[in-house]
């Protein structure tokens, strides 16, 4: 028997959960997986005006941060591999999908002043992900114009045809088109001959790392607002019932989801998300708003604290 592709396996996933008695009273919520936001605290300006014992705490934070750094990038060039480090910004909430480790090496490499490895990896990392969606997403779409174009090849290095598909498809959201193309320049004009990467490396290797970073964030964050999630959901993010059979979404976040009721609790974050749930919110079903409402309004006697009840 052939291994599901990752849009069956979210299918399957669907088809499951559906089967519930209480679906209608569930959400897919997004968890993070995959993220650094140390840059944030080093960016944090302390004030002569301060309490003495938050500067003192803001100071030991930032201490911390830097040592943190030394150890994982060494401690030559220090100061130049933080500059590096805060001009990348941070590594927003993910998904765990195909791009992880690879976007870290690709950050890790600028940072340590591999400039030209940063940019050839962060061009190469966008064309794998073009490749992935299309793979992964296209048998969705076979009566779509743009499928004819996509149909029978295993790898796509015109990024033209790739990104004018995921567009038509309402795959990738406006702003994630307009940096994959703005890396799309990048990408040819410093994998094909230009002797003039030479003067510009590190600014076109910051660009294009600050492309693929803002592409993964755009569409794989597990933490913003983006159209697939239910709007002002206090702190934690939901998928919206109409996205849920989104190809997109059900290939890519709901198999990184819990499917939860509004009285969930989250029992534990490391070393791994726990969450424990009620075995059953009824029957019928509840609108995004319904649920959103119902869990802002959540009071502690409402929440769930045996273990044994939880979906895990």
């Amino acid at each position: 028997m052939s291994e599901l592709t990752p849009g069956q396996r979210g299918v399957a996933i669907q088809i499951a959960d559906a089967a519930l008695p209480d679906a209608g009273r569930r959400r897919y919520m997004s968890k993070a997986d995959d993220f650094d936001a140390r840059v944030n605290s080093l960016e944090i300006e302390i004030l002569p005006d301060w309490e003495p014992h938050i500067i003192e705490q803001w100071e030991t934070i930032k201490a911390s941060i830097r040592l943190g750094l030394i150890a994982e990038f060494g401690s030559h060039a220090a100061d130049r591999k933080e500059e590096n480090f805060i001009a990348i910004g941070q590594l927003s909430m993910s998904i765990i999908s195909y791009h992880n480790a690879l976007h870290r090496q690709v950050r890790n490499a600028f940072v340590m002043g591999a400039y030209y490895p940063a940019l050839v990896g962060a061009c190469a990392l966008g064309e794998r992900v073009l490749n992935h969606l299309i793979l992964d997403l296209r048998e969705f779409y076979v009566t779509t114009p743009e499928y004819r174009k996509v149909a029978r090849k295993q790898s796509f290095d015109n990024w033209t045809i790739a990104i004018d598909a995921l567009e038509a498809w309402g795959v990738l959201l406006p702003e994630a088109v307009e940096r994959f193309r703005a890396l799309a320049k990048l990408r040819n004009r410093s994998i094909h001959f230009d002797p003039g990467t030479y003067g510009r490396l590190r600014d076109d290797a910051l660009a294009a790392v600050i492309a693929i970073r803002d592409i993964l964030d755009l569409q794989f964050s597990t933490f913003a607002v983006r159209p697939w999630f239910i709007p002002e959901a206090a702190g934690t993010c939901f998928i919206a019932k109409s996205y849920e059979t989104d190809p997109f979404v059900r290939t890519y976040f709901i198999p990184n989801c819990f499917f939860v009721g509004p009285h969930h609790l989250i029992q534990t974050l490391e070393p791994e998300m726990v969450v424990a749930d009620k075995d059953d919110y009824g029957a019928g079903s509840w609108t995004d708003t319904e649920f959103q409402t119902l869990y802002k309004t959540r009071q502690p006697a409402d929440l769930v604290q045996v273990p044994e009840a939880g979906r895990h």
